[in-house]
């Protein structure tokens, strides 16, 4: 199978402030990481040949994955200062993955899908670029992809613009590509792939870019409360209570719909609903916060829409 490059190098903006404490990637789902379980669908895969590219909190994802052996696979790293983007990324990782065709795969989404027929749809088109489909359910929340009757790409729309019929698929962020598309970029300069690469390339007819509809489940994880909303349903906790190991919960606390993070410590006759306690916060007997997230009040900023109670920074769950 094709070397991978995992893209755990963004800032995760959508998901403050809990990166604030990690990387996206790096979030507690189920006792384990995202990258984590990225990771495991790919070895599952045969896909074992993995560079993951760093930027930000970049020691919250070598702390976990280190060289990936206890994971069953060969992991190196790519190093990013500035961040580099969707395309310049993968320019700077060329060297490490050494192929002519790889698989780029985001680090901070889950989905499950056979890759083989991918790669196979890739070799049998001569494309450039095979991106993972499914169909777009919620075209005014995600970005559409435009494509022909051959399942060949011919542009992309934006979410909340009205598009063909044509449009209704979603990119998971899974795609096979040539090597050779990024070679020419300069290395360092941040680049990227949808919005600027693919979107020129298509436009001038010097880009080849084909789809395979994948029967794939798409877990997103891009707002605390889709990560609140996720890590709920991988749990299947009752009451929707999630204690990661490491976390310490007072007997009589109360916790619906809630998620607590390792490190953390909620007091006695605490009430939450729909929160998330994050990093190594110590949440005060007997507050109570609804549709939230706890963090350490050191993470606040003058700017931020939160409040401060107890040593506890609390922000509304958006």
């Amino acid at each position: 199978m094709l070397p991978a490059l995992v893209l755990t190098a963004g800032i995760g903006s959508r998901l403050d402030p809990l990166t604030r404490l990690v990387a996206k990637p790096a979030v507690p789902v189920a006792g384990r990481t995202l990258v984590e379980r990225v990771i495991e669908w790919l070895r599952h895969q045969r896909v074992t040949n993995l560079v993951l590219n760093l930027h930000h909190r970049p020691e919250t994802i070598t702390g976990v994955i280190g060289d990936g052996a206890h994971l069953g696979v060969r992991v190196r790293y790519s190093w990013e200062q500035p961040l580099l983007g969707s395309a310049g990324g993968p320019r700077r990782a060329l060297p490490l993955l050494g192929a002519d065709t790889f698989l780029i795969v985001n680090g901070d989404t889950l989905c499950d899908f056979e890759i083989a027929p991918v790669v196979a749809r890739h070799h049998e088109t001569g494309a450039d670029v095979t991106m993972a489909l499914v169909p777009n359910h919620a075209p005014d929340r995600y970005n559409s992809v435009v494509v022909d009757d051959d399942f060949r790409v011919r542009g992309f729309v934006p979410k909340g613009a009205r598009g063909p019929a044509s449009s209704a698929w979603h990119f998971v962020g899974a795609q096979v590509v040539r090597a050779s598309l990024f070679a020419p970029l300069t290395d360092g300069v941040p680049a990227e792939t949808v919005s600027a690469l693919y979107k020129e390339g298509l436009s001038a007819h010097t880009l080849k870019v084909y789809a395979c509809e994948v029967g794939a489940s798409f877990v997103d994880v891009g707002t605390p409360a889709d990560y609140l909303a996720a890590a709920v349903q991988m749990c299947d906790a009752p009451r929707g209570r999630v204690v990661e190991a490491g976390a310490d919960v007072d007997g009589s606390a109360t916790l619906q719909t809630t998620v607590v993070w390792p490190g953390a410590r909620v007091g006695a006759n605490a009430e939450l609903t729909e929160c998330i306690v994050a990093g190594h916060v110590d949440v005060p007997a007997g507050l109570r916060a609804n549709r939230a997230v706890l963090v350490p009040a050191d993470l606040a900023r003058e700017t931020d829409r939160a409040e401060v109670r107890g040593g506890v920074a609390i922000f509304p769950l958006t």
